[in-house]
């Protein structure tokens, strides 16, 4: 099966993940997560399937983020708040995001990935 990759070119955590897909000859589509955002109802279904409580899809360090002031609101926010939010804007989300349908993973991390996609 191939995966969903959501990612952004210039992020170097994201350029890290796709070297591993291709080094573990992982078959992926890559999506421009600006230029593709997931939708709304993507998202909810992104969060449904992780293991990850709804704020870690947030892009906690960028610069969007900071901007809407999203600190302190986040803990007020229900998941369906979340994904309207993540939907409206890519680079608000957490990159890479990398999901089969069933399984979900957020960010890059080699030994998650080695566990989950391996």
């Amino acid at each position: 099966m191939t995966l969903s990759f959501y990612w952004y070119p210039k992020c170097g955590t994201c350029r890290n993940a796709k070297k591993w897909l291709d080094e573990n000859q992982i078959d992926y589509k890559a999506i421009h997560i600006v230029e593709e955002p997931p939708s709304e109802k993507q998202i909810l279904a992104l969060m449904e399937s992780s293991d990850l409580p709804a704020k870690k899809f947030f892009n906690t360090s960028g610069k969007k983020y900071r901007e809407l002031h999203l600190k302190e609101k986040i803990n007020d926010l229900s998941p369906q708040e979340m994904a309207e939010i993540l939907a409206s804007d890519g680079m608000l989300i957490k990159r890479p995001i990398l999901t089969d349908g069933k399984k979900v993973t957020a960010g890059f991390n080699e030994e998650t990935y080695e566990s989950v996609w391996k």
